[in-house]
Order: C-alpha cells, then structure tokens, then sequence
C-alpha cells in the first residue's frame, strides 16, 4: 500500500472515532440534560457535597425509624391463630379442624419464637460475616422445624383436617406482613 492511502485510511478511520465519541458525548450532554431536568445534579456534585453523619445525627435517625417488636408480632400471630381455630369450629362444628387449624398455626409461631431467640442470643456478638451465617443457620434451623411439624401433623393431631391446617399455618404466617403494614401506617416520631 502506498503512503497516501494509508494516511487516507487512517483519516477514514480517525473520522469514524470522531463521529462515534461525538455521538457519545451528545448521548452523554442529553443524559445529563434529562438528569438536570428530572432534579438530578451531577454525580461529582453529589460526591462533592457528601458530609458524614455525626454520632447525635446518626441517633436521631435510630430515633425516627419505627421497629416492630418481634414478641408483639409473635402474640398477634397466636391470637389469630386462636381466632382462625374458632372460627374453623364455629364453620365445620368439628373440634378437630379447630386443633387443626391451630397446629396449623403453631406450625408458623414456634419455629419464628426459636429464630427470634437464636438471633437475640447471639446479638452482642455483631460480627460483619458470622452474623450474616448466624442468620442463615437460624433460618435454615427454622424452615426445618416448620417441615418437621408439618410432618408430625398427622401423627400429632388426631382427626387431621388437612385444609383447616393449611389455613391456620397460611393466615398466621401472613399476620407478620399486617403488622409491618400497620407499623408504617403509624407516624413518625420527632424528637
């Protein structure tokens, strides 16, 4: 190849880089626009205005965010546990489909009541990653003492109502997501 078709390629080529980084960087002005026009300011800007919060900043924050107790969670959950019994029995007249309904939510309240003691044990002890495995094996503990209930049921349960258990185990289990609802409903506190 000859010089001046080198030169010709490499002028080809620099003009594509060209036209490619322009498009970009109008791709790049028009986001930042869009940003701009949505209330976003540049990231530099943001990275430069970041201040750390002070220890009292920090505790008032604590202050503010709202927190479910777990054994109030745990009493509403065996009070509608209860609730769904009766009304199991006062809907079949069969005492057995109350008890079933009930073991049904017991098979939801005790392996929470053991979670929630392992973890509170273990909660001085706050290391990064073996509280994150200490959870895991709480977890894992838990799901396996709800299958071992569920399992048990039949021999545990005389005149096992299969569907009166179920409803028992889901209506209770779904209690926790109610009161994390009706927590965020309540307002905040200012100190």
């Amino acid at each position: 190849m000859s010089t001046s078709n080198h030169t010709a390629q490499l002028g080809k080529a620099s003009g594509r880089l060209a036209a490619n980084a322009a498009r970009r960087a109008g791709r790049l002005v028009l986001v930042n626009a869009v940003d701009r026009q949505n209330g976003f300011e540049d990231s530099q800007a943001q990275a430069d205005d970041f201040k750390p919060l002070t220890p009292q900043q920090a505790g008032q924050i604590r202050r503010q965010i709202k927190s479910v107790s777990v054994l109030w969670v745990l009493a509403v959950q065996t009070a509608v546990g209860i609730g769904v019994s009766l009304v199991l029995w006062g809907v079949s007249g069969r005492h057995s489909a109350a008890f079933s309904g009930f073991y049904g939510s017991l098979a939801v309240v005790v392996p929470a009541a053991l979670f929630a003691r392992g973890l509170r044990r273990q909660q001085a002890a706050a290391e990064g990653g073996s509280a994150l495995v200490r959870f895991f094996v709480w977890e894992l503990i838990k799901v396996g003492v709800t299958v071992a209930m569920l399992l048990l049921a039949p021999r545990l349960v005389f005149e096992l109502s299969w569907p009166a258990l179920l409803a028992g185990f889901v209506v209770t289990m779904k209690v926790y997501w109610l009161a994390m609802w009706l927590q965020l409903r309540q307002p905040a506190r200012v100190d």
